[in-house]
């Protein structure tokens, strides 16, 4: 997935210089800044890239990140969840410093990157700390930012919503911590950082609690009329709800984070009389942070039995169960 590294041209011009004493200041402790559950209602799906030469990798010595990443992408589970607002707050206190609220929510996927040139952020906020500290919030929702430039924020203060603007291809804020100009890591405190190594988080205590690390995780799942195209879906489009009278197909849908190669994915769907209706089962080929996957039938000759069919997606890994993820859909009259 793609990010971006400052809100650029209008907020990179705004760093400042410190004093040289004012550099050895403590550093503020930041509290999480979104207004979610991490593992239930939001997901890192990128941290930052503690690797320093190419290649990348995660303070969980995994690779939920891409090279030279320089932030954490806290992330809604889908767009229909975006558009229910997920919002976005101060990590610690400061002065607004800068300010955009002009982007369309829209994925690069429909526009191209050229289209978001020097504006690669979307809409954000970025917020002063003192001492060379400073927050960004990017890729947040159009005409959600309430906050402006010059204005006193306390921790916890609501700046505007999780969005899909600028330079990104799924509904995020990009979080980025900055001390002297510098990105720095909030889990480990620093730019660089090998497994096993100490580390001096920037989080506070109560979001050090609430921010165990997630490796593999699902986001959404559930069922289509046909095979699904994966962004059709992400848009909460193409899918079926609760109910259908008649589909075409019946097809098992689920997105999910964190995919390895080497894992064994199994898609089960149950018909109303208890027996399987459908299975397939995949040893995944490559890695992949981002990971859509499906399967089904179409409408039997004979036409569909009616009644409750259920819907099934499994993840395991080393013989263990890491996802699994049900519902159930009503289908004839």
């Amino acid at each position: 997935m793609i990010d971006v590294r400052t809100l650029v041209p209008v907020l990179a011009s705004l760093c400042f210089g410190l004093a040289a004493g004012a550099a050895q200041a403590q550093a503020p402790r930041f509290e999480f800044p979104v207004d979610c559950t991490i593992g239930e209602t939001c997901f890192i799906q990128n941290y930052f890239d503690v690797d320093p030469g190419v290649g990348r990798l995660d303070v969980g010595c995994g690779r939920l990140s891409y090279d030279g990443h320089d932030g954490v992408d806290i992330r809604a589970l889908d767009i229909p969840a975006m558009r229910l607002g997920v919002t976005v707050r101060a990590a610690a206190d400061g002065v607004v410093k800068a300010t955009r609220d002009e982007m369309a929510d829209v994925s690069i996927r429909e526009t191209g990157v050229a289209a978001v040139e020097g504006r690669e952020a979307g809409n954000g906020v970025v917020i002063d700390h003192g001492q060379g500290w400073e927050t960004q919030y990017s890729h947040l929702a159009l005409h959600s930012i309430v906050v402006a430039p010059g204005d006193m924020v306390a921790a916890g203060a609501p700046l505007g919503r999780i969005g899909l603007s600028g330079q990104t291809e799924f509904p995020h804020v990009h979080f980025t911590v900055r001390r002297d100009g510098v990105a720095l890591d909030p889990f480990t405190g620093g730019t660089a950082w090998s497994c096993g190594d100490p580390a001096t988080p920037l989080w506070s205590e109560a979001a050090r609690r609430d921010l165990g690390y997630i490796a593999t995780g699902a986001l959404v799942a559930g069922f289509a009329a046909a095979a699904p195209d994966p962004e059709t879906i992400r848009s909460g489009r193409g899918r079926l709800g609760d109910a259908a009278p008649d589909p075409d197909a019946l097809v098992f849908w689920a997105d999910i984070f964190g995919a390895q190669a080497g894992d064994t994915q199994t898609i089960l769907i149950v018909g109303p009389d208890g027996a399987e209706w459908f299975r397939q089962a995949d040893v995944l080929e490559a890695s992949n942070v981002s990971w859509f996957a499906f399967g089904g039938r179409r409408r039997p000759a004979e036409g569909w039995a009616p009644g409750r069919y259920a819907g099934r997606y499994l993840l395991e890994r080393d013989g263990a169960v890491l996802i699994d993820r049900a519902r159930t859909i009503a289908i004839g009259p």
